[in-house]
């Protein structure tokens, strides 16, 4: 059976790419190597909630525990627009490396699961990172399954992030959505004793 290498960033975004591996009767071996989770908290709930769901699946698990926001904010310091092109490579790099060092037979991620990540640029450097390390890059949009995968997770009761990893990407979910909230009460009255909405 060939052995593929699935870099993973969370237990959600896992569940989907490795029961379609599974099914493709690949032995598949998840790698968590994510040192764009900020804060440190929520890196801690996803590796926990990956590990919970790996060991219902009996699915090995690698895990390179690295935290270094400050080497993160080094590196996309100024350049903040184009910071996923950092993140994505970092760890796609380690998964590449990873997988030729080991013997793996290929590699994939999990960034092609999630609607919200930038699907074409995340193939691109892992295609790239296969080319450089010298080992196959499996691809597949597992964008179809992306409601199936989240459907499976509420119904687990497993942790599900609200944003993509790095506390830019954190900003930009919850800022627009204070920023929305605010201009909606743009024009009307509140109430006198204070805002209702607020604690």
């Amino acid at each position: 059976m060939p052995r593929i290498l699935l870099h993973t960033c969370c237990g959600p975004c896992t569940i989907y790419p490795l029961r379609r591996l599974r099914e493709q009767d690949w032995q598949v071996h998840g790698f968590f190597f994510n040192p764009n989770i900020q804060p440190y908290q929520e890196f801690e709930k996803r590796l926990d909630a990956l590990r919970t769901f790996a060991g219902s699946e009996s699915l090995e698990l690698i895990v390179r525990p690295d935290y270094d926001p400050e080497a993160f904010f080094r590196n996309v310091a100024f350049r903040e627009q184009q910071r996923c092109l950092y993140c994505y490579s970092i760890r796609l790099e380690a998964a590449a490396r990873l997988a030729h060092k080991s013997g793996f037979d290929a590699f994939t991620t999990t960034l092609l699961y999630s609607k919200q990540q930038k699907h074409d640029l995340a193939r691109s450097l892992a295609e790239a990172a296969s080319r450089k390390f010298g080992i196959p890059f499996h691809y597949e949009d597992f964008r179809q399954g992306w409601k199936e995968g989240q459907e499976t997770a509420k119904l687990l009761g497993m942790y599900r992030q609200q944003y993509c990893g790095c506390i830019y990407s954190e900003k930009e979910r919850f800022h627009k959505n204070k920023k929305t909230s605010e201009e909606s009460l743009q024009g009307h009255q509140l109430p006198n004793e204070g805002c209702p909405w607020t604690e």
